[in-house]
């Protein structure tokens, strides 16, 4: 007869998920940047603003200074920083470095837009666009939507 004990499964607390996903590919790509342009110490920092022909705009740099709110993770052994206001724009998104024969480039795929302009570099949240809360920008220039 088995015993209380045995029969109680163990429950395993989840593995906290990184608000942002950066693919294998990505983080490889950004890290050689990094190597090549001799920024050590740095991290990745993702970010919203706005602006764009969507109402807000995706940025990325990097940077070697942690704010005050920032979070940060690691993605394949690439150090990633979000700031709050745009944390809650980015949260559930992935970063991919997408190679073809148009050309290559960094492309955020995230589950919070509700639409995009043509370049994919702004998008627009069920909310309508810009927030109050985010910094101010001009048009992306990229696409001629």
């Amino acid at each position: 007869m088995a015993t209380m004990e045995q029969n109680l499964i163990t429950l395993q607390p989840a593995m906290p998920q990184p608000m942002l996903m950066v693919t294998e590919t990505a983080s490889a790509r950004l890290l050689k940047m990094m190597q090549e342009k001799e920024l050590d110490g740095y991290a990745l920092r993702v970010f919203v603003a706005g602006g764009g022909c969507s109402g807000l705009q995706y940025g990325m740099t990097f940077d070697d200074e942690i704010r005050e709110g920032d979070s940060e993770f690691t993605a394949n052994g690439l150090r990633v920083v979000v700031d709050p206001i745009s944390a809650s724009y980015l949260v559930g998104s992935s970063i991919d470095f997408v190679d073809s024969l148009m050309g290559g480039g960094f492309k955020i795929d995230n589950p919070n837009a509700v639409s995009s302009c043509g370049c994919g570099h702004s998008f627009r949240t069920a909310s309508g666009g810009e927030d109050d809360d985010a910094p101010a920008g001009g048009g992306c220039g990229t696409c001629g939507v």
